[in-house]
């Protein structure tokens, strides 16, 4: 795929996603609060429309569970990159490449209401496009030991980025929604939120691109 140097629509993004037999695995790596999660619903219902079947397979349904959290005292530092299965999303990222189209796969999603992880939350099955968004697509086994793999199972990565106060507020946010008090979302951002957000920051330079929102549609560099 080759992306223009510019400013890029949705829609523009969606129409240089090729047009293969074989799936087709898009990822959108990027600290916590960029809107990778906003990005890849739009990018893939802008696919839907033009007729082309799509599907978003995020990370975030292999955080562990909150008891084998607890176990490890490692529930405070839930998002960092040990408190996910990474073993299992490799193995399961394996299976959308080897896995003939039209035949499913189960993928699970991250219950915010719940604050854990569903099983089987999507099916993949039809879909030629599938579009894994997560913070950690990049990383190297220095940086995280677990995760190298990945980014030989995407076909293209983007990357896309945001100003830091821009993810302090919306992480804030997140986390009051969420049901912590403003103190304690505040703590959460600044001692592991932006921990990560750096982590994942020094990955930039392995993606295809890099993408910045400007208002609807983004910057691609």
């Amino acid at each position: 795929m080759t992306l223009p140097n510019g400013v890029l629509s949705v829609c523009e993004l969606a129409q240089h996603v090729p047009v293969r037999s074989a799936r087709f695995l898009l990822g959108i790596a990027g600290p916590p609060g960029a809107g990778k999660s906003t990005l890849a619903q739009r990018l893939c219902a802008k696919l839907g429309e033009a007729g082309r079947a799509a599907v978003v397979a995020p990370m975030d349904g292999y955080h562990l569970r909150n008891e084998v959290l607890r176990a490890r005292n490692a529930l405070a530092r839930k998002g960092e990159p040990d408190t996910f299965d990474a073993a299992g999303f490799v193995a399961d990222l394996r299976l959308l490449r080897e896995t003939p189209v039209g035949t499913p796969v189960p993928w699970p999603l991250f219950d915010r209401a719940i604050d854990e992880p569903t099983d089987g939350g999507v099916v993949v099955r039809d879909e030629h496009i599938v579009i894994v968004e997560g913070n950690y697509l990049l990383l190297t086994d220095a940086e995280a030991p677990g995760w190298a793999e990945v980014r030989g199972l995407l076909d293209e990565c983007w990357y896309l980025d945001a100003p830091r106060p821009v993810l302090t507020e919306r992480l804030v946010h997140r986390h009051t929604v969420g049901g912590r008090t403003p103190d304690e979302a505040s703590e959460k951002v600044a001692g592991s939120d932006l921990r990560n957000a750096d982590l994942i920051a020094a990955s930039r330079n392995r993606a295809d691109y890099v993408l910045t929102a400007e208002g609807p549609s983004f910057r691609v560099n």
